[in-house]
């Protein structure tokens, strides 16, 4: 396969070659018109609005309105031309793609459609200003550390936004693990001082556009609008807030995304476009069973898989309620990239994480990519993909080298290998083949991938036990498996409530438990984990160890930046040293129940000797000699700075 010329993919996506209808074309630039009233006659354009000033001066208008392509549209804007209208299958659409001058001011126009019994319908539309330029939009690094959190079960700030009539769930109930709860977005503003305190420098939300599903609608992931905050979550200043608030406080803003898949009661699905808007549409039309993914992404790898495969993979629904978009039609293509691009333009955001990334159609997913880093060259695009393999995991990752020559144009993708064997290395008994081997080999992998720092590691999220359950409620593991990737060449993300090791013991793997309310979250909450009120001595102890260690990992550059080097495990310990310039930072992990003294003179290469370090947990100093006594399992963090 050759390589993607982004600048020929783009033109494809934005200049769609579908048979268009010539009499509905207006002429080119016309004089500007001042808009004197605003008018909102059609039911639904989108994007809503749109800006000046990109890289791409294409935009592609999709009109929802009843008996819409029986009419003619016109702008009367100088500096904006119609070069293309395209009816949808159904009567109810038209497809706008405009031309938009590099020159144009800021401002409002109005769209007039006319149709042949003399009606006329007029929509005004705005070009806004940008607020920043395309390079301040800066993205996550390994810098950063991600603090995510599923924000219906995080803090509940406005009790008033819990229900809405109009709505298809209705039900708020904390008994109930799959029902809302009423977390919001003004629940997360309101704690960033908690999240900023523990250390964090980036927040990552599960989705909060609307899902208005009949059932499980809280954790975010079937939307059924693209262009709304769900109301439930509350509203787009209060969204808006939260990313300007914490950009104030140097905390980037991570977006949820799906380009996979939209829900099943998504405004569209009562009356789609195109008929191939969405895939095995004529099942769905006919009432008939759904046809789902095969879940095989190693098609997407595999130089031997049939078509029969990678169509099931890339086609199927991902489950019933979710309906698969169809990205290979090039509306929808357009479609998704400028909603994308939308969304950070508007909140200016630092990130986005694309989930189900191996799913949707490689090629589109290589453009949607390409698309939003040639408009936000800083920028970072993190992708879901849930394989073990570090072949599969690196394929997707920007440079990688590809056989098929694929080049996915995306700077990060999770790191789903080493947090396995992460959790396989504290769990298992030692041996030549078990235990720390799993990751001294884990991160011997590194050399697979394009660009080991810029990929994404976490010890649970919320898709998995958390990670205090995966070692069975064994505290110093998870000190370990925390400390050891906080310390790692990547970009760490740890999940809400595991600096207070919340648990899913009663239910392992269970959504709706692992997604537990945060204590303090809600106004009756007896226990409060942003004030401490009620946490355990264990909770306060795990939830100072982690501030402590954020913070630190905050200022170390030779964390962020700094040469690896590891030594193979050695009586049940692992070391790992981080160095840069004059820093250097020592990380032991001691998995001995009893006490051991180990000989530093194995580890001379790193020229420590006589060297004083701190322990940045505990501030105890240690002279860098000739052995050093470990007296508990767990981990030690030692820094020359």
């Amino acid at each position: 396969m050759k390589k993607i010329i982004l600048v020929t993919l783009l033109t494809f996506l934005f200049s769609c070659n579908t048979k268009e209808d010539k009499t509905t074309i207006d002429s080119t630039k016309i004089s500007s018109t001042e808009v004197t009233e605003i008018k909102n006659d059609i039911e639904r354009i989108e994007p809503p609005h749109w800006w000046t000033g990109f890289k791409n001066n294409k935009l592609q208008l999709l009109v929802k309105h009843p008996d819409i392509s029986k009419a003619s549209a016109t702008i009367s804007q100088e500096g904006i031309t119609i070069e293309k209208i395209t009816k949808g299958e159904s009567i109810n659409y038209l497809f706008i793609d405009l031309d938009i001058s590099k020159n144009i001011k800021p401002g409002k126009f109005n769209i007039e459609f006319k149709f042949k019994n003399g009606k006329k319908l007029t929509q005004t539309y705005e070009l806004k200003q940008r607020v920043k330029s395309a390079e301040a939009f800066e993205g996550f690094n390994s810098s950063d550390a991600i603090y995510l959190i599923t924000p219906d079960r995080f803090a509940n700030a406005k009790p008033e936004n819990d229900t809405f009539k109009n709505l298809l769930e209705t039900n708020v109930n904390r008994k109930d693990d799959y029902a809302r709860h009423g977390g919001d977005i003004k629940g997360i503003t309101n704690n960033l001082n908690y999240i900023d305190d523990l250390g964090f420098t980036a927040i990552w939300s599960c989705p909060l556009l609307t899902n208005d599903m009949k059932r499980g609608s809280y954790h975010g992931y079937a939307i059924t609008d693209y262009y709304q905050v769900d109301p439930r979550f509350g509203t787009f200043t209060e969204y808006k807030e939260l990313a300007d608030k914490s950009n104030e406080r140097g905390m980037k803003l991570i977006m949820d995304q799906v380009a996979n898949h939209c829900g099943l009661e998504h405004w569209w699905m009562k009356d789609l476009p195109f008929n191939n808007w969405v895939n095995y549409q004529t099942e769905f039309e006919n009432g008939e069973k759904t046809t789902f993914s095969n879940h095989r992404r190693t098609s997407n790898q595999d130089m031997y898989a049939s078509e029969s495969d990678k169509k099931g993979m890339a086609n199927g629904w991902f489950v019933e309620s979710m309906p698969d978009l169809n990205q290979q039609n090039p509306f929808m293509a357009t479609y998704i990239i400028q909603n994308s691009i939308w969304w950070i333009e508007s909140l200016g955001l630092s990130g986005i994480r694309q989930d189900t990334y191996p799913y949707p159609d490689k090629e589109f997913m290589s453009n949607w990519a390409g698309a939003i880093m040639t408009e936000y060259p800083n920028f970072s695009i993190v992708g879901e993909e849930w394989s073990y393999n570090p072949l599969l995991i690196g394929y997707w990752q920007k440079g990688a080298k590809n056989k098929d020559g694929y080049e996915s144009n995306l700077k990060s993708t999770m790191d789903f290998a080493m947090q396995r064997k992460t959790v396989e290395a504290f769990t298992e008994k030692e041996s030549w083949d078990k235990g720390l081997v799993k990751i001294y080999e884990g991160l011997a992998n590194d050399f697979h991938y394009a660009s080991p720092k810029d990929m994404f590691i976490f010890s649970d999220n919320h898709d998995m036990s958390r990670i205090f359950t995966q070692f069975d409620g064994d505290i110093a593991n998870t000190k370990m498996a925390l400390s050891y990737q906080l310390v790692l060449p990547r970009i760490p993300q740890i999940y809400y409530g595991t600096e207070i090791l919340m648990n899913d013991f009663a239910k392992p793997g269970d959504h709706g438990l692992i997604r537990t309310d945060f204590p303090g979250g809600w106004q009756d909450d007896s226990i409060n984990a942003f004030t401490g009120k009620g946490l355990t001595a264990a909770q306060k102890d795990m939830q100072t160890y982690l501030k402590k260690l954020l913070n630190f990992r905050k200022n170390s550059k030779a964390i962020h930046d700094g040469k690896t080097t590891h030594f193979a495990p050695f009586m049940g310990t692992y070391f790992l040293f981080r160095t840069l310039g004059d820093e250097t930072v020592v990380h032991i992990i001691n998995k001995n129940e009893k006490e051991i003294t180990i000989d530093l003179k194995r580890y001379a290469e790193l020229n420590l000797k006589g060297k004083t370090l701190t322990n940045i947990i505990t501030g105890e100093k240690f002279t860098w000699n000739d052995v050093i006594v470990l007296k508990e399992k767990g981990s030690i963090i030692l820094t020359t700075k």
